[in-house]
């Protein structure tokens, strides 16, 4: 899971660096953002679950839950810094 997580940082990053590198000649707009964090709850184990099972077990969850797939990608994107993507020290 915590790999999952760091993915979804890392994509938070590449995102915040593809308009800083000049590889976009605009910035993301809110609504790019706010797409971006819907497809990374839409995603999540939890959502998953409920939409197949009707119940959450969070002992099966490889991905890790919405909210944390969108706080991994929102600190990715915010900071732009690869280094805030360490999903394995402490909490996720």
């Amino acid at each position: 899971m915590r790999l999952e997580l760091q993915a979804d940082c890392y994509s938070g990053v590449w995102a915040k660096n593809a308009y800083e590198t000049g590889l976009f000649d605009k910035p993301f707009s809110r609504q790019d953002i706010e797409e971006a964090l819907s497809a990374a709850s839409a995603v999540g184990d939890d959502s998953i679950q409920k939409r197949t099972q009707g119940r959450v077990n969070p002992d099966g969850f490889p991905h890790g839950t919405s909210a944390q797939r969108v706080k991994w990608f929102t600190t990715g994107y915010e900071s732009g810094d690869p280094a805030r993507c360490d999903t394995f020290a402490g909490g996720v």
